[in-house]
């Protein structure tokens, strides 16, 4: 598969969001700095994406952040889409054999790979997104999941009439089961006797899967379905129009697929991330840490667009909390719940 790289030069993307700079404050811990060699059009970047570019959603945002940090950069950016599980430490050590400076794993299922392929090349630095650990020669970006499922639970409680809500992402992870427990979280601050049941499909795209794993969640009872998949995230919204509950966006404004469905969305910008970590990594500044955007950081991190559906009241509260989370007047610790590691909600 790696001897077979189709290689596309990027056509130019530009942002508005970026100004003259594309360096965003983010949080981190861990210390160790890793030399990155090459400038300009000698500064190499490449990503490795579990889908396809035009998914509208999590691969095509990884997309264009390797084509923006191409076009702020001068760098030269290549990718493979549609790596699956069994390829993605051949697809890792490819790019690292070719001299690349940087890459990015688009995904957290990318882990274990990475960790694998790493230290074989301590000269290419690679960054986990959605990942979870650090080392010499890697980084992981992350975006605060919980934050904005926690928000996106709160808009949940208050609009199902069922108190059943449903969760479907397409593999369990750290990042999914954060997500899963901000989601619970908020909607129980609201209806403590809400239930949620979780779904995990095993594939970010299938269609067919996404669609059974739907009907057999509103067939349990759930009204407000918070989805998580790539491809497959279509497929979601307009079962749950079919049926008449209610579902979330996930990653971009998934609004106008249903506006009388989709009830918000949580915005990820990882075309931002990526392309912040990429300018890092350019001036020889990236460390082995994990990097972290919350709501902070509303560039990055955001609520979609609100349905027709939701009333203003509800509207008024899910914008509160997002500001108390923004601000830090709540916040997520670290706690130990039926002898789990997790984070419960606290205050800043």
């Amino acid at each position: 598969m790696i001897d077979n790289i189709s290689r596309r030069k990027f056509i130019g993307y530009s942002s508005a969001a970026l100004g003259t700079s594309i360096l965003l404050k983010a949080c981190g811990v861990g210390d160790n700095t890793l030399p990155i060699e090459g400038s300009g059009e000698n500064f190499k970047i490449a990503i490795a994406l579990p889908g396809k570019i035009t998914d509208k959603a999590w691969n095509q945002y990884g997309y264009q952040g390797i084509e923006l940090a191409e076009d702020k950069l001068g760098a030269k950016a290549d990718y493979i889409e549609q790596v699956s599980q069994t390829d993605q430490a051949e697809v890792l050590t490819g790019f690292a054999r070719q001299g690349y400076n940087l890459v990015f794993a688009h995904g957290g299922q990318f882990d274990a790979a990475i960790e694998r392929v790493a230290p074989q090349f301590p000269q290419t630095f690679f960054v986990a997104v959605n990942g979870a650990i650090k080392g010499e020669n890697i980084a992981a970006l992350r975006i605060d999941h919980m934050q904005v499922s926690y928000v996106c639970g709160v808009v949940a409680g208050l609009m199902t009439n069922s108190n059943q809500l449903a969760y479907i992402a397409g593999q369990k992870f750290q990042a999914t089961q954060e997500e899963l427990r901000g989601f619970e979280m908020g909607a129980k601050s609201v209806k403590p006797d809400v239930k949620v049941i979780p779904s995990f499909t095993g594939d970010w795209n299938d269609l067919a899967k996404a669609k059974e794993a739907t009907l057999a969640l509103i067939s349990a009872g759930a009204d407000v379905i918070y989805q998580w998949l790539d491809d497959a995230s279509t497929v979601v919204i307009q079962t749950a129009e079919e049926k008449k509950v209610y579902a979330f966006g996930n990653t971009k404004d998934q609004l106008k697929i249903s506006p009388n469905t989709v009830l918000t969305s949580a915005v990820k910008r990882m075309d931002l991330a990526i392309a912040n970590l990429a300018q890092l990594a350019k001036q020889k500044e990236i460390k082995g840490k994990i990097y972290t955007f919350g709501l902070d950081q509303s560039e990055i991190l955001s609520l979609g667009e609100f349905g027709a559906t939701v009333p203003g009241d509800v509207v008024e509260k899910a914008e509160e909390i997002h500001r108390n989370i923004a601000s830090k007047k709540i916040v997520f610790e670290k706690c130990q719940e039926a002898g789990i590691e997790t984070r419960c909600v606290g205050n800043g």
